[in-house]
């Protein structure tokens, strides 16, 4: 027989928060003087919640989450206007050659992995460029002179072409 006390699988996580109905129900318990600890098994809550909603809601008169304090933002909406417009620029910048960017011609001291954060938030993802073929001068030179041989012809001239592809295919058989 599991009691309120030892089901593990149905109590509070760590970082979860409790709802505004739950924070109102402890209150009401509380009213009708009821105990941290009886709260605690009739509702299945911590009694360490328990305890912080009461005093929460003795302190300010509301259980609702206030904003909490945090570490300030390094990028100003001028910032980031700034590095919208430098990625629009040149995509393909590294986030450390942005990084250097902006930290001489604006002075802010911001690190590779803020910028990452920023333009990911932005819409901008980082992306491997796909391999391309390189055409070589004497290939081009190649390309023009069959393009200047059959620029007359016909359809049916080139209707007799064979085609080829260069792509690689592997087909499986089961």
């Amino acid at each position: 027989m599991q009691t309120a006390s030892t089901n593990i699988c149905e109590r509070m996580g760590r970082s979860q928060e409790l709802n505004e109905f739950k924070n109102g129900t402890v209150i009401g318990c509380h009213l009708c003087n009821k105990s941290i600890r009886e709260i605690s098994l009739l509702l299945n809550i911590p009694q360490s919640s328990v305890c912080g909603i009461i005093t929460k809601w003795k302190q300010l008169g509301t259980t609702a989450t206030q904003p909490s304090s945090g570490r300030p933002r390094i990028m100003t909406e001028r910032g980031q206007h700034m590095l919208k417009c430098t990625v629009s620029r040149s995509r393909s910048l590294s986030a450390e050659s942005i990084a250097k960017d902006l930290q001489t011609s604006c002075g802010f001291q911001i690190s590779t992995t803020t910028v990452r954060r920023e333009l990911q938030g932005m819409g901008f993802h980082g992306r491997a460029t796909p391999p391309k073929p390189y055409i070589t001068k004497c290939n081009a030179m190649c390309r023009m002179q069959l393009c200047k041989a059959c620029h007359h012809w016909t359809l049916e001239q080139w209707r007799h072409v064979l085609w080829r592809d260069e792509s690689h295919f592997s087909v499986w058989q089961s």
